[in-house]
Protein backbone atom coordinates (compact mmCIF):
# COMPACT_ATOMS: atom_id res chain seq x y z
CA UNK A 1 0.00 0.00 0.00
CA UNK A 2 1.41 3.59 -0.53
CA UNK A 3 0.88 7.52 -0.74
CA UNK A 4 2.70 9.28 -3.57
CA UNK A 5 3.59 12.80 -3.39
CA UNK A 6 1.80 15.65 -5.66
CA UNK A 7 2.76 18.23 -4.07
CA UNK A 8 5.26 19.64 -1.16
CA UNK A 9 7.12 22.60 0.22
CA UNK A 10 10.72 20.20 1.07
CA UNK A 11 9.55 20.93 4.62
CA UNK A 12 8.26 17.26 5.01
CA UNK A 13 10.61 14.22 6.33
CA UNK A 14 10.54 11.15 7.53
CA UNK A 15 11.27 10.00 11.27
CA UNK A 16 10.81 8.35 14.26
CA UNK A 17 12.72 8.27 17.56
CA UNK A 18 15.60 9.61 16.15
CA UNK A 19 19.92 7.83 16.72
CA UNK A 20 20.77 7.16 19.85
CA UNK A 21 24.34 6.38 21.12
CA UNK A 22 25.90 7.86 17.95
CA UNK A 23 27.16 11.49 19.29
CA UNK A 24 30.62 10.31 19.82
CA UNK A 25 30.71 9.86 16.06
CA UNK A 26 29.60 13.23 15.56
CA UNK A 27 26.25 11.99 14.71
CA UNK A 28 23.42 14.09 15.96
CA UNK A 29 19.69 12.70 17.26
CA UNK A 30 17.47 13.49 14.31
CA UNK A 31 13.74 12.42 15.27
CA UNK A 32 10.41 13.87 15.36
CA UNK A 33 10.40 17.04 16.93
CA UNK A 34 7.14 17.32 18.45
CA UNK A 35 7.47 13.43 19.95
CA UNK A 36 4.63 13.17 21.84
CA UNK A 37 2.27 13.80 18.68
CA UNK A 38 4.06 11.11 16.87
CA UNK A 39 3.48 8.53 19.13
CA UNK A 40 -0.07 9.54 19.37
CA UNK A 41 -0.69 9.22 15.84
CA UNK A 42 1.44 5.53 16.11
CA UNK A 43 -1.20 4.68 19.12
CA UNK A 44 -4.07 5.34 16.33
CA UNK A 45 -3.20 2.81 14.45
CA UNK A 46 -1.78 0.31 16.93
CA UNK A 47 1.75 0.91 15.48
CA UNK A 48 4.89 0.87 17.63
CA UNK A 49 5.10 4.10 19.15
CA UNK A 50 8.52 5.15 17.50
CA UNK A 51 7.87 3.71 13.77
CA UNK A 52 8.18 5.96 10.91
CA UNK A 53 5.83 8.75 10.38
CA UNK A 54 5.63 11.47 8.11
CA UNK A 55 6.16 15.09 10.02
CA UNK A 56 4.73 17.94 8.22
CA UNK A 57 6.09 21.51 8.69
CA UNK A 58 3.90 24.17 7.95
CA UNK A 59 1.46 22.36 4.82
CA UNK A 60 1.69 23.03 1.74
CA UNK A 61 1.78 19.00 1.04
CA UNK A 62 -0.57 16.86 -1.11
CA UNK A 63 -0.19 12.93 -1.54
CA UNK A 64 -2.68 10.59 -3.80
CA UNK A 65 -3.63 7.26 -2.19
CA UNK A 66 -2.59 4.59 -4.46
CA UNK A 67 -4.52 1.45 -2.49
CA UNK A 68 -7.38 1.92 0.76
CA UNK A 69 -6.11 1.49 3.83
CA UNK A 70 -6.13 3.53 7.23
CA UNK A 71 -3.99 6.75 8.29
CA UNK A 72 -3.13 8.16 11.65
CA UNK A 73 -3.12 11.94 12.45
CA UNK A 74 -2.03 13.99 14.95
CA UNK A 75 -0.84 17.28 15.77
CA UNK A 76 -0.76 20.21 14.25
CA UNK A 77 -3.99 21.52 12.16
CA UNK A 78 -2.76 22.31 9.02
CA UNK A 79 -6.08 22.70 7.12
CA UNK A 80 -6.08 18.94 6.34
CA UNK A 81 -8.49 18.00 3.60
CA UNK A 82 -9.64 14.83 2.55
CA UNK A 83 -10.86 14.89 -1.28
CA UNK A 84 -12.12 18.59 -0.19
CA UNK A 85 -13.71 17.67 2.88
CA UNK A 86 -12.05 18.80 6.57
CA UNK A 87 -9.76 16.57 8.10
CA UNK A 88 -9.25 17.15 11.53
CA UNK A 89 -6.02 16.02 13.30
CA UNK A 90 -6.16 13.47 16.28
CA UNK A 91 -8.01 10.87 14.19
CA UNK A 92 -7.46 7.53 12.76
CA UNK A 93 -9.29 7.53 9.23
CA UNK A 94 -9.66 5.18 6.09
CA UNK A 95 -9.08 6.32 2.66
CA UNK A 96 -9.36 4.32 -0.55
CA UNK A 97 -7.81 4.24 -3.61
CA UNK A 98 -7.82 7.79 -5.85
CA UNK A 99 -8.29 9.93 -3.15
CA UNK A 100 -6.17 13.03 -2.52
CA UNK A 101 -4.94 14.26 0.96
CA UNK A 102 -4.07 17.82 1.29
CA UNK A 103 -2.74 20.13 3.87
CA UNK A 104 -2.60 23.61 3.27
CA UNK A 105 -1.11 25.63 5.88
CA UNK A 106 -0.78 26.06 9.76
CA UNK A 107 -4.61 26.78 12.01
CA UNK A 108 -3.14 25.40 14.86
CA UNK A 109 0.42 24.36 15.28
CA UNK A 110 2.73 23.75 13.19
CA UNK A 111 4.20 20.26 12.76
CA UNK A 112 1.34 17.11 12.11
CA UNK A 113 2.49 13.91 12.18
CA UNK A 114 1.15 11.05 9.40
CA UNK A 115 1.22 7.74 10.37
CA UNK A 116 0.64 4.51 8.32
CA UNK A 117 -0.07 0.48 9.23
CA UNK A 118 3.60 -0.93 10.30
CA UNK A 119 5.01 2.45 9.71
CA UNK A 120 6.41 4.09 6.67
CA UNK A 121 9.53 2.03 4.63
CA UNK A 122 12.69 3.26 5.13
CA UNK A 123 16.16 2.04 5.48
CA UNK A 124 17.11 1.90 9.01
CA UNK A 125 21.20 3.84 8.86
CA UNK A 126 22.50 3.71 12.54
CA UNK A 127 19.36 2.33 14.06
CA UNK A 128 17.03 4.97 12.83
CA UNK A 129 15.39 6.00 9.67
CA UNK A 130 15.10 9.75 10.95
CA UNK A 131 16.07 12.43 8.35
CA UNK A 132 18.62 14.98 9.02
CA UNK A 133 19.07 16.59 6.09
CA UNK A 134 22.77 18.83 7.18
CA UNK A 135 24.26 15.18 7.73
CA UNK A 136 22.88 13.52 4.33
CA UNK A 137 21.03 10.93 6.63
CA UNK A 138 17.85 8.74 6.65
CA UNK A 139 14.67 9.63 4.66
CA UNK A 140 13.06 7.43 2.45
CA UNK A 141 16.61 6.84 0.34
CA UNK A 142 18.52 6.95 3.11
CA UNK A 143 20.38 10.46 1.71
CA UNK A 144 18.89 12.69 4.35
CA UNK A 145 16.48 14.30 1.84
CA UNK A 146 12.97 15.15 2.58
CA UNK A 147 10.34 13.94 0.07
CA UNK A 148 9.98 14.87 -3.23
CA UNK A 149 6.94 15.26 -5.55
CA UNK A 150 6.41 11.59 -7.30
CA UNK A 151 7.72 9.90 -4.16
CA UNK A 152 6.05 6.95 -3.60
CA UNK A 153 5.66 6.14 0.45
CA UNK A 154 4.65 2.41 1.45
CA UNK A 155 3.95 0.83 4.44
CA UNK A 156 2.90 -3.14 4.46
CA UNK A 157 1.06 -3.07 7.93
CA UNK A 158 -2.48 -5.12 8.55
CA UNK A 159 -5.31 -2.83 8.45
CA UNK A 160 -5.97 -1.89 12.20
CA UNK A 161 -9.10 -1.27 14.16
CA UNK A 162 -9.82 2.34 14.53
CA UNK A 163 -9.08 3.38 17.72
CA UNK A 164 -10.21 6.54 19.25
CA UNK A 165 -8.07 9.00 20.85
CA UNK A 166 -9.29 9.87 24.56
CA UNK A 167 -10.22 13.61 24.47
CA UNK A 168 -8.65 14.16 27.46
CA UNK A 169 -5.23 13.63 25.76
CA UNK A 170 -5.37 16.12 23.06
CA UNK A 171 -3.11 18.99 23.95
CA UNK A 172 -4.73 22.37 24.44
CA UNK A 173 -1.68 24.72 22.34
CA UNK A 174 -3.76 27.73 23.13
CA UNK A 175 -2.33 31.03 24.61
CA UNK A 176 1.64 31.40 25.21
CA UNK A 177 3.58 28.76 25.89
CA UNK A 178 5.39 28.27 28.98
CA UNK A 179 8.11 25.99 28.79
CA UNK A 180 10.00 23.82 31.77
CA UNK A 181 13.85 24.54 31.89
CA UNK A 182 16.09 22.24 33.82
CA UNK A 183 18.51 24.80 34.98
CA UNK A 184 22.11 23.97 34.49
CA UNK A 185 25.56 24.16 36.43
CA UNK A 186 26.33 27.24 34.61
CA UNK A 187 23.64 29.50 35.40
CA UNK A 188 25.43 30.50 38.21
CA UNK A 189 27.86 32.33 35.27
CA UNK A 190 24.89 34.90 34.33
CA UNK A 191 23.97 37.77 36.15
CA UNK A 192 20.86 38.37 38.73
CA UNK A 193 19.50 40.76 36.49
CA UNK A 194 20.07 38.19 33.32
CA UNK A 195 18.25 35.44 35.70
CA UNK A 196 15.45 37.63 36.70
CA UNK A 197 14.82 38.77 32.81
CA UNK A 198 15.08 35.12 31.46
CA UNK A 199 12.43 33.96 33.67
CA UNK A 200 9.76 36.82 34.14
CA UNK A 201 9.78 37.93 30.68
CA UNK A 202 7.87 36.78 27.66
CA UNK A 203 10.60 35.80 24.90
CA UNK A 204 9.50 35.95 21.12
CA UNK A 205 10.64 32.70 18.52
CA UNK A 206 12.97 33.97 15.89
CA UNK A 207 11.97 33.69 12.51
CA UNK A 208 15.58 32.35 12.34
CA UNK A 209 14.74 28.61 13.78
CA UNK A 210 14.52 25.11 12.54
CA UNK A 211 15.07 21.69 13.65
CA UNK A 212 18.58 22.50 14.38
CA UNK A 213 17.56 25.37 17.22
CA UNK A 214 15.17 27.92 18.22
CA UNK A 215 16.13 31.43 18.68
CA UNK A 216 14.61 33.30 21.29
CA UNK A 217 14.34 37.02 20.89
CA UNK A 218 13.94 39.65 24.70
CA UNK A 219 16.34 41.29 26.89
CA UNK A 220 19.96 40.38 26.66
CA UNK A 221 21.54 37.47 28.82
CA UNK A 222 24.43 38.15 30.47
CA UNK A 223 27.46 36.13 31.55
CA UNK A 224 30.34 36.23 33.20
CA UNK A 225 32.28 33.27 30.66
CA UNK A 226 33.97 35.16 27.98
CA UNK A 227 35.62 31.81 26.51
CA UNK A 228 34.65 27.99 26.93
CA UNK A 229 36.20 24.62 25.78
CA UNK A 230 33.57 23.04 23.73
CA UNK A 231 31.36 20.41 25.60
CA UNK A 232 28.56 17.97 24.73
CA UNK A 233 25.13 19.37 24.45
CA UNK A 234 21.50 17.71 25.49
CA UNK A 235 18.14 17.91 23.70
CA UNK A 236 17.07 21.03 24.83
CA UNK A 237 20.11 22.94 25.90
CA UNK A 238 19.35 26.75 25.71
CA UNK A 239 22.93 28.25 25.20
CA UNK A 240 23.37 32.12 25.36
CA UNK A 241 25.78 33.61 22.89
CA UNK A 242 27.49 36.69 22.81
CA UNK A 243 24.44 38.65 21.68
CA UNK A 244 22.93 37.36 24.81
CA UNK A 245 19.86 36.15 22.65
CA UNK A 246 19.10 32.47 23.85
CA UNK A 247 18.99 29.62 21.57
CA UNK A 248 17.32 26.42 22.21
CA UNK A 249 19.02 23.68 20.73
CA UNK A 250 16.56 20.58 18.84
CA UNK A 251 16.88 17.57 17.40
CA UNK A 252 19.32 18.84 14.52
CA UNK A 253 21.74 20.41 16.80
CA UNK A 254 25.36 20.04 16.74
CA UNK A 255 26.90 17.87 18.59
CA UNK A 256 29.28 20.19 21.14
CA UNK A 257 28.90 23.72 21.49
CA UNK A 258 31.25 26.47 23.30
CA UNK A 259 28.47 28.99 24.62
CA UNK A 260 26.91 28.86 28.29
CA UNK A 261 23.99 27.80 29.25
CA UNK A 262 21.21 28.81 31.53
CA UNK A 263 19.57 25.19 31.47
CA UNK A 264 18.00 22.90 29.04
CA UNK A 265 14.33 22.12 28.25
CA UNK A 266 12.86 19.20 29.11
CA UNK A 267 11.09 16.58 26.50
CA UNK A 268 7.46 17.65 27.09
CA UNK A 269 8.51 21.39 26.72
CA UNK A 270 10.45 20.57 23.68
CA UNK A 271 7.56 18.87 22.22
CA UNK A 272 5.03 22.49 23.45
CA UNK A 273 7.87 24.28 21.45
CA UNK A 274 8.17 22.23 18.46
CA UNK A 275 3.94 23.56 18.00
CA UNK A 276 5.43 27.45 18.37
CA UNK A 277 5.19 29.62 15.33
CA UNK A 278 7.76 32.21 14.56
CA UNK A 279 6.47 35.40 16.14
CA UNK A 280 4.51 33.37 19.12
CA UNK A 281 5.82 34.27 22.63
CA UNK A 282 6.93 31.80 25.06
CA UNK A 283 7.94 31.57 28.56
CA UNK A 284 10.34 29.90 30.45
CA UNK A 285 10.23 28.45 33.55
CA UNK A 286 12.76 27.18 36.10
CA UNK A 287 12.39 23.21 37.56
CA UNK A 288 15.06 20.99 39.17
CA UNK A 289 16.10 17.50 37.67
CA UNK A 290 13.36 15.03 40.03
CA UNK A 291 10.55 18.05 39.48
CA UNK A 292 11.24 17.10 35.88
CA UNK A 293 11.46 13.70 35.99
CA UNK A 294 7.90 12.93 37.68
CA UNK A 295 6.22 15.09 35.25
CA UNK A 296 7.96 13.14 32.67
CA UNK A 297 6.81 9.66 34.57
CA UNK A 298 3.17 11.16 34.98
CA UNK A 299 2.82 11.59 31.21
CA UNK A 300 4.44 8.26 30.19
CA UNK A 301 1.94 6.72 32.71
CA UNK A 302 -1.35 8.58 31.69
CA UNK A 303 -0.71 6.51 28.28
CA UNK A 304 -3.71 4.69 27.47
Amino acid sequence: MSLRIERTRALALLQDDGRFGVRHLGVTQGGALDWVSMRWANWLLGNALAAPVLEITLGGLALSVEADGVLGLAGADLGATLDGAPLPPWRAVAVRRGQRLAFDGPKLGVRAYLAAPGGFEAPALLGSCATVVREGLGGLEGDGKPVAEGDVLRWRGPLPEHRRMPATAIPNWSGSATLDVVIDAQIGDFDGQSLFDAFNTPWQIDTRSDRMGMRLLGPALRSKTRTMISEGVPLGAVQVPPDGQPIVLLNDRQTIGGYPRIGALTPLAIARLAQCLPGSAVRLRPVVAAQAQQAHRRALASWP
